[in-house]
């Protein structure tokens, strides 16, 4: 038994040696920086480091849930991502059907290279863009209103419109690319179920709803999963290019809290409390859905 375990070994070798650095990778900038959310229980200043801050306790989040400023950072962050997630989540699973219905190779591959380029960009360049067509003086959009004889729009300066482009801006970056995974998943699947579908008289539509559908349902629930560890975060960068002080009601979110009090601020203790709250309702979110999932065969674990 130890000589099959020492030559399983010797062949593997050369892939744990490779497998290392990606080991080294998390270790020393995913799991030795979580020993910083002790700052969450402490009244941290720079002079004494983190260790050396005096004890505090629970204070920090009583404070943080004491402010009504913070719960409503808190409530815009929850409701952006969640809203996200419901509004977005179906572009890039019906992005990938359609491009695996396209016979035509070159155009496949055009519109593939059209909706994946977004998301190579940054949102300083996507946001430039957003304001580029939005913008109230000199923005496209309003400017062909203007020629059409209508008043402008203030897009990026209303709740519902702001709402709107911060969405769609979202979906454009990002749904290309994410269809990628549901592409490769449809791959996979055999192409004799569409044959004996079709010879069952099935249409098109009725091919994709019984078998691509059913197909991918388990790479869907895994990214679902995924998503939702992701329900309190809200991208920093797309919210700091987009919004305003007229929207702050609605755009003021924990990313962009953490960036105004703590670094800028110097609060480093409640930023670090509020950055830890987030952590655990997105734990306690996969696993609860995770637990959802178990009860139809499809979860992580």
């Amino acid at each position: 038994m130890n000589s099959t375990h020492g030559g399983r070994l010797r062949r593997n070798l050369p892939l744990i040696i490779m497998f290392l650095p990606v080991i080294a990778f998390f270790i020393i900038f995913r799991y030795v920086p979580m020993l910083g959310n002790v700052i969450a229980f402490k009244q941290y200043n720079l002079m004494e480091g983190v260790f050396g801050s005096p004890w505090v306790g629970l204070d920090n989040f009583r404070m943080m849930f004491n402010n009504p400023q913070t719960l409503q950072i808190i409530r815009n962050t929850f409701l952006l991502s969640f809203f996200g997630i419901v509004i977005g989540f179906p572009f890039p699973i019906l992005l990938a059907v359609m491009l695996n219905e396209v016979r035509s190779l070159w155009l496949k591959k055009s519109v593939q290279t059209l909706v994946y380029l977004p998301h190579f960009f940054s949102w300083v360049i996507l946001g430039g863009i957003v304001v580029t067509l939005f913008g109230t003086q000199a923005g496209i959009v309003n400017g062909w209103i203007e020629h059409f004889g209508g008043e402008p729009i203030a897009f990026l300066y209303q709740v519902p419109t702001w709402l709107t482009i911060f969405f769609s801006s979202a979906i454009w970056k990002e749904a290309g690319f994410a269809a990628i995974i549901y592409l490769a998943a449809i791959g996979n699947i055999d192409p004799h179920l569409y044959e004996a579908a079709g010879m069952d008289g099935a249409n098109k539509l009725k091919q994709i709803w019984h078998v691509t559908i059913p197909g991918i349902a388990p790479i869907i629930t895994l990214m679902f999963i995924l998503s939702l560890g992701r329900v309190m975060e809200v991208g920093f960068d797309q919210v700091y290019n987009l919004q305003n002080a007229v929207v702050s009601s609605v755009a003021s979110v924990i990313s962009t809290y953490i960036y105004t009090v703590g670094i800028q601020g110097g609060l480093y203790s409640i930023t670090a409390a509020m950055g830890l709250f987030e952590s655990l309702i997105g734990l306690v979110l996969v696993i609860g859905a995770n637990q959802v999932a178990k009860k139809f065969n499809q979860s992580l674990w």
